[in-house]
This record gives structure tokens, sequence and C-alpha cells, in this order.
């Protein structure tokens, strides 16, 4: 029996990475879409392409300088089109295999999708689930990891209410990791119903 697939969003900072780690230790297998592309852009496929497009300055012995092609993208919606359309199908091919490779025992495999419904990725899940956290507790969050909430980045997404009101589960992340936690084992129970 094949498990039931739940794609996760939510907004940047409001705890998607720390819901795929909760929904790990509730049992779930996970997947970091985040992960695979970060895998993806390593390999020598992309890293060629990238080159060809970019200059060799964005792919060093040392690796891909994703900040260098962060600066690019995010300053030309037309290499944020070009970068996501060699991405995005690679991505979802790895996912795919992902899924066919869980053991048959597997009752629930989470994929942490930033841009599920703005990549129209919400389909191929059985249900999809929304992150949502207060503003200013997004803002000390992304604070505390060095980033700030990037216009940019935000600008490209759907906002957490719109994020909350397509997915099919809203789960709020106010408080602590127990509370997230607590939260999302409450789902999985309605989940099996």
């Amino acid at each position: 029996m094949a498990p039931l697939t739940i794609g996760l969003t939510g907004g940047i900072a409001a705890g998607k990475s720390e819901a795929l780690k909760a929904f790990a230790r509730l049992g779930a297998a996970t997947l970091s879409s985040d992960a695979v592309v970060h895998e993806l852009l390593e390999s020598e496929q992309l890293k060629r392409l990238l080159v060809e497009r970019w200059g060799p300055e964005v792919a060093p012995p040392a690796g891909v300088d994703r900040a260098r092609i962060g600066g690019i993208v995010f300053a030309d919606p037309e290499e944020l089109t070009w970068l996501e359309s060699q991405v995005h199908p690679l991505v979802g091919a790895r996912t795919e295999a992902w899924l066919r490779e869980l053991p048959a025992t597997t009752e629930f495999a989470v994929v942490e999708v930033p841009l599920l419904f703005e990549g129209g990725r919400a389909d191929v899940f059985d249900t999809t689930v929304a992150v949502v956290s207060a503003d200013e507790l997004r803002r000390q969050r992304a604070a505390a990891r060095g980033h700030s909430l990037v216009d940019e980045r935000e600008a490209r997404q759907l906002s957490q209410d719109e994020k909350a009101a397509r997915a099919e589960h809203v789960v709020a992340n106010d408080g602590s990791v127990e509370d997230l936690e607590r939260e999302l084992s409450a789902l999985l129970a309605k989940l099996r119903r």
C-alpha cells in the first residue's frame, strides 16, 4: 500500500524545516526539496548548464556559488524562470523516485516544497499542509539565522495567508518545538482515519 503523501509548505522562516524534522520524529518518511536542489546544483549536468549560462565564476572548483546565483536570479525574473525550468523537472523526478523507493510499510511521506502552490506541485500530493507563524516571530527567526526576510524572495512567493487559504491543513508555529510536534501529531492522527 502506498503511503499518504503530504506536500509541506509555508512562508519564509515560518518553520517548514522544523515541521519536517517533527514529522520525521513522528515516524513519517521525509524529504526536503531544498536539499534536493542543493544536491542537484552540485551535479555535473547542472553545473555545466550554469557555467554555459552565467560563466565559470558561478561554479568555481570549490562548488556552486549559490550566493552569486541568488544575486543573478533574484535580480532578473527571466533568469529565475530559466533556472527554475532547469531545476524543477529534476526535483520532481527525484521526488517521484524517492516515493517509489519507500518501504511498503511507510504510512506517511512528507515532502517540504517551499513553492508548492507557486510551482503547481500541490496536485502531486494526497494532501497539503501550510505552516504559518506571526510575522514578527518570522522576522526574529530569520535574523537569528543571519537572514532578513528578503523582499525579493518574499515577492516571488504567495503570502502566508494565500498559502494557508490554498492548503488543506494549516498548522500554526508560534510556540515551542514541542507545541509544533503536538499539532503535527494530532494532524497525523486525523489523517489516519
